[in-house]
């Protein structure tokens, strides 16, 4: 059985999705959820859907029974992301799990001086209890998600124009559809094990490129604008962001700024067997109709 945790993001059912197009059987597939009602649709579709929690040790045991390939999709608690995780490798260890993937991050600094520590600990630290675990493994160093950037630039993005303290740094900002591709690619191929693979678009990006794509996509003149981090994280808080989320946007736009996420070499090309969606058409998709 193929398993995929964190079955109700965005990222798990595209995952899952994919699966099914490379024609996966859906009794085959297994779904980790937390609360069966929100899966119906995965219920629907054939797929085997667990009840489970990565606080709870041994529902991840009993999830885990008879799983050959687990998905393990990195969870949202920044806070106590690190033992959940733990919680996970270890629960796959005990059922027996032939393959653990999981879903890190693309990063050049993995010490406390990191302006997204606080997010990146998690995963430097799950990496090394899978490692320990002895489970064949593949870790996806997923780049920044193109997803994040209508998040970061805000729903007025239009009107304000581009507003991040990234500076001139860049990044490969890539697809979280292709992401979940490239996942599935992996799960249903072989000679996987063992390996780390770099999952960005071909291409890096500035936020002044941001700024250039959505000018010519809307007609709009857009500027793209780099305030001190302080002085961007009043802004937002002022705008009624919370204080926390404002200090992680920020956070992001710094690494983005010193090139944490920039890369030089990727094999999503690869494991897609087509070129990764381009920055520009990602936006595309999201701030045209066309």
């Amino acid at each position: 059985m193929i398993f995929i945790t964190g079955a109700t993001g965005h990222f798990g059912k595209a995952a899952i999705d994919f699966l099914l197009a490379k024609g996966v059987k859906a009794g085959s597939i297994g779904a980790l959820v937390r609360d069966k009602a929100k899966a119906t649709d995965l219920t629907a579709k054939g797929i085997e859907v667990r009840v489970g929690d990565y606080d709870s040790y041994a529902s991840l045991v009993t999830a885990f029974a008879g799983v050959d390939k687990l998905l393990l999709v990195s969870g949202t608690d920044i806070v106590n992301r690190a033992q959940q995780q733990k919680n996970a490798v270890n629960a796959a260890k005990e059922a027996g799990v032939r393959h653990i993937l999981y879903t890190s991050f693309v990063r050049k600094n993995n010490t406390a001086t990191s302006p997204i520590a606080m997010v990146a600990q998690s995963h430097i630290e799950t990496e090394k209890f899978i490692l320990a675990s002895g489970i064949p493994y593949t870790i996806l160093k997923n780049s920044l998600y193109a997803d994040v950037l209508p998040m970061f630039l805000g729903e007025k993005v239009l009107e304000t124009g581009v507003i991040l303290n990234a500076g001139n740094g860049k990044a490969s900002f890539t697809a979280r559809l292709d992401m979940a591709e490239a996942a599935a690619a992996v799960l249903t191929g072989s000679g996987h094990e063992n390996k780390e693979y770099i999952i960005a678009g071909d291409n890096n990006y500035s936020l002044n490129d941001v700024a250039v794509f959505l000018s010519e996509l809307t007609g709009k003149s857009l500027a793209y604008t780099s305030p001190a981090a302080d002085v961007y994280t009043e802004t937002l808080i002022k705008a009624g962001v919370p204080a926390t989320y404002a200090g992680v946007f920020a956070g992001f736009g710094a690494a983005i700024e010193q090139g944490e996420f920039e890369t030089s070499s990727t094999d999503l090309a690869t494991l897609l067997n087509r070129k990764p969606t381009s920055l520009k058409e990602y936006l595309q998709s999201v701030y045209t109709k066309n």
